[in-house]
């Protein structure tokens, strides 16, 4: 594994609404590797673009006290009960600043995939060493994540962008956001175009390493539906959602959790 400072990208120019740094991981692939999901860039709106974004099933319960997905650290960020993170991770992304030394980092946002079939989801789902990972993480079965999901209009309508503070609430990325020469786009507009070049070309790759960034917290109340891979999990997170006084739609897909080349899930 590199070390944070040689991941650390540089800071970012507030000016430019996408920066580049160096050249980003190519995406894994493999003989039965899945399509990137969603691909249908023609047909569906940007606002409409379903984001992503996976945690420990133990986890859950203290997103819902919260009321809220946290980013990895500000005045919300709490210890998860399973850290998938790993610690070199957590500094990589605590380094890179969107926009300048003195704006928040990566780690000041909630982070978000473009697709169920993202890299760093795949390599927990088929258990591969990956050092943005905790081992915790990748030696867990797939079956033990709820995935939940929303939209970027939901999170836009959260920051309009109509002040200026909340014009860097939402960055988007073409690639790991710690990674150098990763694109970013760091203003509402540059984040929005940036959304479309990743999504207009699906054969490259790029969806499944691009992030969806969201400063601070995301409400849960924001969530759309939690994906689970069984019915033994629906029930599980059902019981758990119970108390909670969230409503939010458990929908069971086993497909978003087999890893690429798998064909079968168990639990």
């Amino acid at each position: 594994m590199s070390n944070p400072s040689q991941r650390a990208s540089k800071a970012r120019e507030r000016v430019a609404p996408t920066t580049l740094r160096t050249a980003p991981v190519a995406p894994k692939t493999s003989a039965g590797a899945k399509a990137a999901a969603p691909v249908r860039s023609a047909a569906v709106k940007v606002g409409d673009q379903r984001i992503y974004h996976v945690t420990h099933i133990k986890n859950l319960a203290d997103i819902l006290v919260s009321g809220a997905v946290n980013a990895m650290q500000g005045a919300t960020a709490t210890t998860p009960v399973v850290d998938i993170s790993s610690e070199g991770n957590r500094a990589w992304r605590a380094s890179t600043h969107i926009a300048g030394d003195d704006s928040a980092s990566v780690a000041d946002y909630v982070p978000f995939f473009l697709s169920p079939d993202a890299s760093v989801w795949e390599s927990i789902r088929s258990g591969a060493i990956d050092p943005r990972l905790t081992t915790t993480a990748t030696d867990a079965a797939a079956a033990d994540f709820v995935i939940l999901v929303s939209a970027v209009k939901n999170a836009t309508a959260l920051h309009p962008g109509d002040v200026p503070e909340d014009d860097t609430a939402i960055v988007v990325t073409d690639a790991d956001a710690a990674l150098e020469r990763t694109r970013f786009g760091a203003t509402r507009d540059g984040a929005e175009r940036l959304l479309h070049t990743v999504r207009s070309n699906p054969a490259s790759g790029a969806i499944l390493e691009a992030e969806f960034l969201v400063h601070g917290t995301f409400p849960f109340d924001q969530i759309m539906l939690i994906g689970v891979a069984n019915d033994r999990v629906r029930d599980t997170v059902k019981g758990i959602l119970k108390p909670s006084g969230f409503r939010t739609k458990v929908a069971v897909y086993p497909p978003w959790f087999l890893p690429s080349d798998d064909d079968s899930l168990d639990g």
